[in-house]
């Protein structure tokens, strides 16, 4: 596959499809298959869902999607590790991934999408017109 645009087709997965999906995940995170998928089967009874790409029946995007409600943001779609497998990079699948998350988040009546981006993508998620969100996030390691 070359980085020309090419036709991409974006669905959600099925749960026997999860596994396909662990290629393109471990791109961008350290886990091993069985780590992944207990870890999606967790995730998925609160409502995350993984979203696919597929380009020529070869899944070549993968994403995360799940359904938050605070109080601070109201109703949003958070999307989680996006990536796109380094050979299909620039076919236009991390823009189809992200037009399916604001359609879904619209679907669900949500007033916004939020995530968490690597200082390297920034400048991707800069030209769909996201912003940096004023609330730094936090963390500590127990």
């Amino acid at each position: 596959m070359t980085a020309d645009r090419c036709t991409v087709n974006i669905r959600r997965l099925s749960p026997t499809e999860w596994p396909r999906a662990f290629p393109v995940i471990s791109q961008l995170r350290t886990l091993d298959e069985a780590a992944f998928l207990r870890r999606v089967c967790r995730q998925s009874y609160s409502g995350y869902e993984l979203v696919g790409a597929f380009a020529d029946g070869e899944l070549i995007g993968v994403m995360g999607i799940r359904p938050v409600h605070t109080l601070a943001r109201g109703g949003h779609l958070h999307v989680d590790d996006l990536v796109v497998a380094r050979e299909a990079r620039g076919c236009g699948a991390g823009h189809a991934l992200m037009d399916y998350a604001e359609a879904d988040a619209r679907a669900r009546n949500m007033s916004a999408v939020f995530l968490d981006a690597r200082p390297e993508a920034i400048p991707f998620y800069e030209r769909r017109d996201y912003v940096l969100h004023s609330a730094p996030s936090m963390k500590k390691l127990l």
